[in-house]
């Protein structure tokens, strides 16, 4: 009988210093942005795509301006549900002091198995001025935040680029984190271009049966999130830290491994062996749990077993990434050990 694996992440201590043998002076992009003049025509541009609204791939052409609403069901100002600094991501994002995380409300995925469904689904939580929102990244960073973690921030994408400029001019000066389910329009990518200095897109299918059935009818999924991580590669590289371990810059990747392989683990990491260089960053996760409607599809109605979750990790190093999170590795290891004792 296969061992349930229940889920959770196993800490590692583990810290990989930088390669670089001698440390620059570090400059956010938004701000070396700005200071070539071109940050506020980012805002304008990003602004006026609310008129008709097309931040994502469902292309719902709502007028959010004049209060219209699409498929996230967001309105024009953000919705924040929570922001802190928050201790349950990637050790180099988490560092000493957490990542300064701010939780948007409403989504432009919603699937059915979303962990922080009366989030992502209800978009419960208190709608803010770009000012405040500002005011939260400023706060963050004086809490010692490594980053502002933006976490479903597609739908609220110009507001972003507004606050962090507002932000910038009193005194932010850490990492813009894009925490994004990488369900974006490469147009739309390219306007963050010089902005964002960590994208984490989180792949969830290779399939796009899958994607169709389990997130609400986005079959184009595997497609445009191959295309977006191309993307974002070409923005900002391979992960990259400064010499105590904190990331910077580069794409983060993780994927979450689901019962009967239903998130497509071996097709992801022999594209990305084919596509991205192999040192890119990923973290394979097992903590997958039944939440919110998954109970009615038995195919995902389960948590995964030890042995889904060690068939990942083995597949990805049988493709040659090597830059798999500490963690991933950690749980690999403890589970491997088990076995051979």
């Amino acid at each position: 009988m296969k061992g349930l694996l229940l889920g959770g992440s196993l800490f590692s201590p583990a810290v990989v210093l930088a390669k670089k043998k001698k440390e620059e002076i570090w400059i956010p992009a938004y701000e070396k942005l700005e200071n070539e003049g071109k940050l506020g025509k980012r805002v304008e541009q990003a602004y006026a795509l609310f008129e008709k609204c097309q931040l994502c791939p469902r292309m719902c052409g709502v007028n959010r301006q004049k209060g219209e609403r699409g498929f996230c069901r967001a309105p024009l100002r953000p919705v924040v549900f929570s922001h802190n600094p928050h201790f349950g991501e990637e050790m180099s994002v988490v560092g000493q002091n957490g990542s300064g995380t701010i939780f948007f409300s409403n989504c432009n995925l919603r699937c059915i198995f979303c962990q922080n469904w009366p989030i992502a689904h209800e978009g419960r939580g208190r709608e803010i001025r770009d000012e405040d929102l500002a005011d939260i990244m400023i706060h963050l960073q004086k809490l010692g935040c490594h980053n502002i973690n933006l976490v479903t921030p597609t739908h609220v994408m110009p507001n972003i680029l507004s606050a962090t400029r507002i932000a910038l001019k009193k005194g932010l000066r850490v990492p813009l984190f894009y925490n994004t389910s990488g369900y974006e329009r490469v147009e739309i990518l390219k306007i963050l271009d010089g902005i964002v200095d960590i994208y984490k897109p989180d792949i969830k299918y290779m399939d796009s049966d899958k994607a169709e059935k389990y997130s609400a009818g986005a079959s184009d999924y595997p497609e445009v999130v191959k295309k977006a991580v191309i993307e974002m590669n070409r923005q900002v590289g391979v992960h990259q830290m400064d010499r105590q371990g904190i990331a910077l810059r580069g794409v983060m990747i993780r994927h979450l491994v689901m019962p009967n392989r239903v998130a497509g683990t071996e097709k992801l990491v022999r594209w990305m062996a084919e596509h991205l260089p192999r040192n890119t960053y990923i973290n394979i996760m097992a903590q997958y749990r039944v939440e919110y409607r998954a109970y009615e599809h038995p195919e995902i109605a389960r948590g995964i077993t030890v042995e889904e979750f060690m068939e990942a990790v083995d597949w990805a190093r049988k493709y040659g990434l090597t830059n798999l999170d500490p963690q991933t590795k950690a749980l690999w290891n403890f589970y491997h050990q088990r076995r051979s004792g």
